[in-house]
């Protein structure tokens, strides 16, 4: 099974409609068009999922992009509305996305709010792309924390020409202790060609500035993360650029990664992502939604109880009685004798007792002539 994260879906220009009164009095608030998309775009997004499953991918997750922050007002989940106008195929499980594009307009806030916490509950996975230390630290300190907010993808804009900010050890280690993953997408190794992500950062570089400065910056990430929580995923607009999962794999292992650690970022790492991210939806992000069963017979039936065992006593053994004497009215009990065990010499003669022969005999006295 294999996972792209990243799949750009087509941009709408969404308009917000201002009505006045009729007593112009003032202005109503804004209402909001429909998202739609046309036939082109529908048909441009048809044949890209199309070369993807054919290239082996089975899990693909639409990406929207929000820049600076998201507005609670005028904000539209375009990836749900997209998903039912697509052609459903067998064996193929679509996620919706959102990533945000954090610059220094987004220092102060970016919508990641528990008042806006129902505008995120419609997407599968959320993602964070700082472009200063600031927003970096938060997305790795405050954001990456478990809560119906949290951001599991921290993707850095690798084809710039220079990160604007240090890839710290230990902002690196909470991100990946609070479970977040590092995104590297492969399209900045083709020359970044029309990357959404950087049209809209406006710093984007195509050619082999974008592949130089591409090599640099995801040799850095594996070096500080150590292969740890990275995953690969595409981030292609042209279908020219899409490669298969294992020529990606190959492709991540001039990186300096082992092949299995490449293999595992675009399989077993998007797979825990994807588990990990629908913790969002419980209890601090900890704790599965308890279900309760109920048999089928609301009865209860009475259990007899087990028979208890009596402790046996062992039997005591007998005692013989003597008559009393006249004029005395008890009786005594003489307890029996045990019997003397006999034990043999050397020489071959049992002696009772265990003694030596002739030991409980009288020595004789000699008779002698008196003087």
């Amino acid at each position: 099974m294999f996972f792209d994260l990243n799949v750009p879906v087509p941009s709408t220009s969404q308009t917000l409609g201002q009505s006045t009164s009729k007593k112009g009095k003032g202005k109503q608030p804004a209402t909001q068009s429909p998202v739609t998309f046309n036939a082109s775009q529908i048909s441009v997004l048809e044949a890209r999922i199309d070369l993807l499953v054919r290239l082996g991918y089975t899990v693909i997750a639409l990406n929207q992009l929000v820049h600076k922050k998201v507005e609670p007002k005028s904000h539209v989940n375009t990836v749900e509305i997209l998903i039912k106008q697509l052609r459903q195929r067998s064996g193929t499980v679509y996620l919706k996305r959102l990533s945000i594009i954090l610059d220094e307009d987004s220092e102060k806030g970016f919508g990641l709010t528990n008042a806006n916490a129902s505008l995120f509950t419609g997407y599968d996975l959320i993602g964070l792309i700082p472009m200063t230390q600031t927003t970096f630290s938060l997305a790795c300190l405050t954001h990456s924390m478990p809560s119906p907010l949290t951001a599991h993808i921290i993707s850095l804009p690798l084809t710039l020409p220079r990160l604007s900010f240090h890839l710290k050890h230990t902002l690196i280690r909470t991100a990946i202790k609070n479970g977040a993953v590092f995104e590297i997408s492969y399209v900045g190794a083709l020359g970044g060609d029309n990357d959404p992500v950087l049209l809209n950062a406006g710093g984007a570089e195509n050619g082999a500035t974008a592949k130089r400065n591409w090599w640099a910056a995801a040799r850095e990430i594996t070096r500080v993360t150590k292969g740890k929580s990275i995953i690969i995923s595409g981030g292609v607009v042209s279908e020219a650029d899409l490669r298969a999962p294992r020529d990606v794999a190959n492709l991540i292992t001039l990186l300096g990664l082992a092949q299995d650690i490449s293999h595992s970022s675009i399989t077993k790492v998007p797979k825990s992502v994807v588990l990990r991210a629908q913790t969002r939806k419980t209890y601090r992000a900890v704790l599965s939604e308890p279900k309760l069963v109920i048999p089928d017979t609301g009865e209860l039936r009475s259990v007899d109880p087990l028979p208890v065992e009596e402790p046996s006593i062992p039997p005591t053994p007998p005692s013989k009685t003597v008559p009393p004497e006249s004029g005395d009215t008890q009786t005594t009990k003489i307890p029996q004798k045990r019997p003397l065990e006999s034990t043999q010499t050397e020489a071959g003669v049992t002696v009772p007792g265990g003694g030596e022969p002739g030991g409980n005999r009288k020595k004789k006295r000699k008779k002698g002539n008196k003087a």
